[in-house]
């Protein structure tokens, strides 16, 4: 192998609730996820095949802080079901999907709004809303051995104390294993690939000094911080 020309960038990864690291090879967002929220959007709640976007791997964020991004006057929070595959392949079928999941997490979708909103009406991608540095805050991934695989209960997120967001895993339009299926159809999928499944309705704008709280039933809470 010839050596780098310039340092390499080290591996992004997210804690684990044992204390271990979990490499991170890709992310990807899944759109609209659950129908209440497709309708806040502004957008048909019916079942649509599913869109995915992607964020970079070094955009996720375990720090506990959220700096406030620039070119934006309007970042909105979503909370998110995080996936993480152990193992992958191409066309993988759904009733072996949830074989290759090694665990999950709490993360938070960041999204300058009015940054996607210009992007939507010009009909351009969405990565200058979506992935930008710090975007996704994470909390520790917790192993399927610990946690089975969580498909109802609880996903809320408060703002300051205040319930913006509330829902249920049970409404998630396309379950876990639809996605990895899904994505599977169209990308290689591959150990330390991530999927954030989608975010209740309620989303919102943020400020400096905030405290966002998310919690998803069996996975504990995520507490950042806007700075």
């Amino acid at each position: 192998m010839p050596d780098h020309v310039i340092p390499a960038a080290p591996v992004p990864t997210i804690p684990t609730a044992d204390g271990g690291a979990f490499p991170v090879r890709r992310v990807y967002c899944i759109g609209r996820n659950f129908a209440a929220h497709a309708v806040e959007m502004g957008h048909d709640p019916d079942r649509e095949p599913p869109f995915f976007f992607q964020k970079t791997p070094d955009s996720l964020d375990p720090s506990g802080q959220f700096p406030y991004p620039p070119k934006t006057s309007d970042v909105h929070h979503e909370v998110e079901l995080l996936v993480a595959l152990k193992s992958g392949g191409t066309d993988i079928p759904v009733d072996t999907a949830l074989d290759h999941v090694w665990g999950y997490g709490i993360s938070l979708d960041m999204t300058r709004r009015d940054l996607q909103g210009e992007a939507k009406k010009l009909g351009r991608p969405w990565e200058i809303g979506k992935s930008f540095e710090r975007s996704g805050p994470v909390g520790p991934l917790h192993p399927v051995t610990q946690v089975g695989h969580p498909s109802e209960g609880r996903i809320a997120l408060t703002v300051n104390g205040e319930t913006r967001q509330e829902g249920d895993l049970n409404q998630m339009i396309w379950k876990v294993p639809e996605m990895i299926a899904y994505l599977s159809e169209y990308f290689t999928l591959a150990p330390g690939d991530v999927i954030m499944a989608g975010t209740p309705a309620g989303v919102g704008p943020v400020a400096r000094g905030d405290v966002m709280e998310a919690e998803i039933a069996g996975l504990g809470t995520l507490t950042v911080t806007v700075v």
